[in-house]
């Protein structure tokens, strides 16, 4: 299947403009240099799409087309930062990858109160308040391979009902950096 490279980046635009411009603004303070950089965005992703060889990856692409773009900004103004690397990525990534993954960890609270009621208590009892799989199973009087199961197969359910909500994109240290509806349904990630 060939990208239509010209309907490929007006749909682009037209799903993630303004959240592209977000993502941007975060980061860099100015508006006229955010802007400028939005469409430098747009830039490499209209001459670089026909390389896109999976277009199941085209987000995650499109985010670190973006990432790079704010990098290079960066770059461009401040040649002379020791470590720029370790810099950019503290300055420009940390905050809003901490508030987008405290948002998500926001829906996971319903989200886990919809399970079933052995999965949800297992959960709560571990993931929220703490308790050790063996405690669990003390508390509960089951086996520790049937505590385990339970917050095994309720962690499972749980990534479930998130990824049929939302998709949600990861950097390389494997935090929630972004994510998207999968549907207009969804109320966990409604904005």
């Amino acid at each position: 299947m060939q990208i239509e490279t010209g309907e490929i980046v007006s749909r682009i635009w037209y799903e993630s403009k303004n959240r592209l411009k977000g993502f941007i603004a975060k980061r860099i303070v100015n508006e006229s240099d955010a802007e400028d950089v939005l469409q430098n965005v747009f830039i490499k992703i209209h001459q670089n799409i026909s390389g896109l060889k999976d277009p199941d990856k085209l987000y995650p692409w499109v985010f670190q087309t973006t990432r790079n773009a704010i990098i290079d900004y960066y770059r461009e103004r401040e040649p002379a930062v020791e470590s720029s690397d370790e810099i950019l990525n503290e300055i420009v990534f940390e905050p809003s990858e901490k508030n987008v993954e405290e948002e998500v960890l926001r829906w996971l609270e319903p989200m886990v109160g919809e399970l079933p009621e052995k999965y949800r208590e297992a959960l709560l009892m571990t993931d929220i308040q703490g308790l050790t799989q063996k405690q669990l199973s003390e508390k509960l009087d089951i086996s520790l391979s049937g505590a385990k199961s339970r917050v095994q197969r309720g962690r499972e359910k749980l990534k479930e009902a998130l990824l049929e909500c939302c998709h949600l994109e990861f950097n390389r240290a494997g935090r929630i950096v972004e994510y998207k509806p999968q549907n207009e349904a969804c109320q966990n990630c409604a904005h």
